[in-house]
């Protein structure tokens, strides 16, 4: 294992549905808006097929640290409504499963992510700061579950004005460098 190697696991539980979750997530570009904090900005490269298998997205996201992330990444299985496979290349390259598994009004939700840091800085100072790039995704794994959460309330909200009772998703802890 090389020490730009990083594995992590992440469990989310959402008051919702497997199929709410999976239509959440299955629309990529919806990401920057949902997720805000963590996707700066998102787009499809590729539509893909049925329940998503082959849609290619480019990425631009980041955490609470200083600098960005650029890759892709490609949905290569669906267990509709209960989870999918992408697999990332550029900054980041690896592979994710989500798995969904309903429980009663939530939603149990599991990431694994095993993924190689690609981008210099990474590369470079992993061998020092490799516990705190573990901290800045599980900051943004946070982001993204409080972020599902309140989009979910939106989808729900019955009336205009209910809606606007939600309040807006964690936005990013900076911009100006991301804009580029």
């Amino acid at each position: 294992m090389s020490i730009t190697d990083y594995h992590f696991t992440s469990r989310w539980r959402v008051e919702g549905t497997c199929e709410e979750v999976a239509e959440i997530l299955a629309d990529a570009e919806g990401l920057a808006r949902w997720w805000p904090s963590v996707y700066l900005k998102v787009e499809t490269l590729e539509p893909g097929g049925e329940h998503g298998v082959g849609h290619r997205v480019r990425a631009h996201t980041k955490g609470w640290l200083p600098y960005t992330l650029r890759w892709e990444f490609r949905t290569v299985a669906s267990n509709y409504p209960h989870g999918s496979t992408v697999e990332a290349v550029g900054d980041l390259e690896g592979r994710g499963v989500w798995a969904f598994e309903q429980d009663g009004a939530f939603v149990q939700m599991d990431y694994d992510w095993r993924v190689r840091g690609r981008k210099p800085l990474i590369r470079a100072l992993s061998f020092l700061f490799k516990p705190i790039f573990a901290a800045n995704h599980r900051w943004a794994m946070r982001r993204g579950e409080e972020s599902l959460k309140l989009e979910l309330l939106r989808r729900r909200a019955r009336t205009d004005e209910e809606r606007a009772r939600v309040p807006a998703p964690p936005q990013p802890t900076f911009t100006r460098r991301a804009a580029k």
